[in-house]
């Protein structure tokens, strides 16, 4: 192995650390030992790799992984997720070490919100409130009034009057979803996930034709043309419920492949086909969710790096709006 010091000055230049492991370590055991040595919890979104889910403490989508991260009563929470997730974890839990796998497990639809733009674009509509996706940085977070996720979204938008004007941020598709389900005219900040863009509506017929009995279930933040044509809309969460429930069979999964690992793990006689994107893969996969490796996972928790670090000002900005949307999901039973 190699020392603390070496390892902290290969740390910065790649976002993770760069050091050779044993290859005849069992990662998995040395993972769990690390977990129970420094009282650890790890923390994975539905969209990481098999592997880091199987390991991971709790599996989750944005909702229920803030939830999770505001109640643990670990001593260091190690997100595999993307880095607005680890901000968030961080904002609930201040005097808790919050470490990620690789600082540079960004998302594509955070990075389409740049605070200082949004704050301009925020000052022009002064009389609105501002409900903001969590899929956001904490920069963006302490500009909003609400925080939300795709599974309590349409709870929060109708908790207000209906007369309350709203500027919904950052993504527009999962905004033009939810102007639609309760009828505002929220203003829609022009941002969008890579990965939901690109998935194609032709090949998802196709796929449709080659399996006539199976469901097209889609995550909100898909186009409009997508939406369309699916049999169920819902966050991660709720297309796991979904096909843990339906009776069919067939599923063409519209949202990023990882969550197929879930759902085949609790319908092992069911078939999951990953909506194929517009390009030559076969399916579409968030290329900032798969930095994340076991072997960085191991490395962050035997080392304690990289670790999430926030301004406290920035950090107490962020938290109000994320206690209003788990105050809110809270009192509706979320």
């Amino acid at each position: 192995m190699i020392d603390i010091n070496t390892a902290k000055s290969n740390l910065f230049s790649s976002g993770f650390l760069n050091v050779d492991i044993d290859p005849t370590l069992d990662l998995f055991e040395e993972i769990k030992m690390l977990k129970k040595k420094k009282n650890a919890i790890i923390l994975a979104h539905y969209y990481q790799d098999a592997e880091i889910q199987d390991i991971a403490d709790f599996i989750g989508d944005s909702l229920a992984l803030a939830q999770k991260a505001e109640q643990t009563n670990a001593d260091i929470i190690v997100f595999a997720g993307v880095h607005f997730m680890a901000e968030t974890a961080k904002i609930l839990n201040p005097t808790k070490k919050v470490l990620l796998p690789d600082l540079n497990a960004g998302c594509s639809l955070s990075d389409s919100a740049p605070p200082e733009l949004f704050k301009l674009f925020k000052y022009k509509h002064p009389d609105h409130l501002v409900i903001t996706y969590i899929n956001c940085s904490a920069g963006i977070k302490a500009l909003s009034d609400i925080i939300c996720t795709s599974s309590n979204a349409e709870i929060i938008i109708n908790s207000l009057p209906k007369d309350q004007k709203i500027i919904f941020a950052p993504d527009k598709n999962l905004g033009a979803y939810l102007n639609k389900k309760t009828g505002r005219s929220m203003v829609l900040w022009n941002g969008a996930c890579m990965v939901h863009e690109i998935f194609s509506l032709e090949k998802i017929l196709k796929l449709k034709i080659r399996y006539p009995n199976s469901k097209v279930i889609s995550h909100p933040e898909c186009e409009e043309n997508i939406l369309s044509i699916s049999d169920f809309i819902g966050s991660t969460s709720e297309l796991l419920k979904f096909s843990n429930q339906n009776d069919s069979t067939e599923f063409i999964v519209v949202t990023e492949p990882g969550i197929l690992h879930q759902m085949q793990i609790n319908n092992p006689n069911k078939l999951f086909i990953p909506a194929p994107p517009n390009n030559s893969c076969a399916c579409n996969n968030c290329p900032h969710m798969k930095l994340n490796t076991l072997e960085k996972l191991y490395l962050c928790m035997e080392y304690e790096l990289p670790e999430l670090i926030l301004d406290e000002k920035l950090r107490i900005a962020s938290k109000v709006p994320i206690d209003r949307m788990l105050k809110i999901s809270k009192e509706n039973g979320l």
